[in-house]
């Protein structure tokens, strides 16, 4: 999980997986604050950016850049020459990608695609601390990677953590009618299905007046 460009100077990515043990957020992995002192959050990072190309297949640089700097990206990172309009084409690519997987909800094909995942675009694992962040796993292929591989690698490696300590799938896409939001949820209880309490207050409102309804 490094910074690279299409073809310049290569340079550290901020942004590697810390693992935790959950905490109640659903990512299974430590989240932090965007601070660097205090971890990643690889899996928001990553339905954050799958709903964003969801909603704007074209979605421009630079709103790929303000996303990717909420989740801890350093402006030499994210300067034109270390992530160029390339660069922005394969992360949206990937991106994309991994909406599609996110769609997955049976978690013998979820775990057979992430280790396809991990497979194509991940390597061995290192500890790696760089730019004033903390010891923090990588598993992409280095300081050549691209932003791709290095986002492909990196979320799968979150999802991975996240169906290892709950032993399911805790993603989805949201089931409230007219809303396909992605969402990744965990801990105790059913499973999810929506993405927002909003969501899910609004459906069940809809399915109370379905039963007065039919029952009236």
């Amino acid at each position: 999980m490094h910074p690279h460009t299409s073809g310049g100077a290569r340079r550290k990515k901020s942004t590697g997986t810390t693992a935790g043990t959950g905490t109640g957020t659903g990512t299974g992995v430590d989240l932090g604050d965007g601070d660097p002192r205090h971890g990643f959050r690889p899996a928001e990072r990553l339905i954050d950016l799958a709903n964003a190309v969801r909603v704007a297949p074209d979605l421009p640089r630079a709103a790929l850049v303000e996303l990717l700097a909420r989740h801890g990206e350093g402006p030499d990172d994210l300067a034109e020459e270390a992530f160029s309009e390339r660069d922005a084409d394969e992360l949206r690519a990937a991106a994309a990608r991994m909406a599609d997987f996110l769609t997955e909800t049976d978690t013998d094909r979820a775990a057979h695609a992430l280790n396809a995942l991990l497979a194509a675009c991940g390597a061995r694992p290192r500890l790696s601390r760089h730019d004033g962040h903390p010891w923090h796993l990588h598993v992409d292929r280095g300081d050549d990677a691209g932003w791709a591989d290095w986002f492909l690698a990196s979320s799968a490696l979150a999802l991975a953590q996240i169906l290892t300590e709950y032993g399911r799938v805790t993603w989805g896409e949201c089931a409230a009618s007219g809303c396909a939001t992605l969402y990744l949820g965990a801990g105790p209880g059913s499973a999810r299905r929506y993405c927002s309490s909003a969501c899910a207050t609004r459906e069940r409102v809809a399915a109370h007046r379905r039963r007065k309804k039919a029952g009236g």
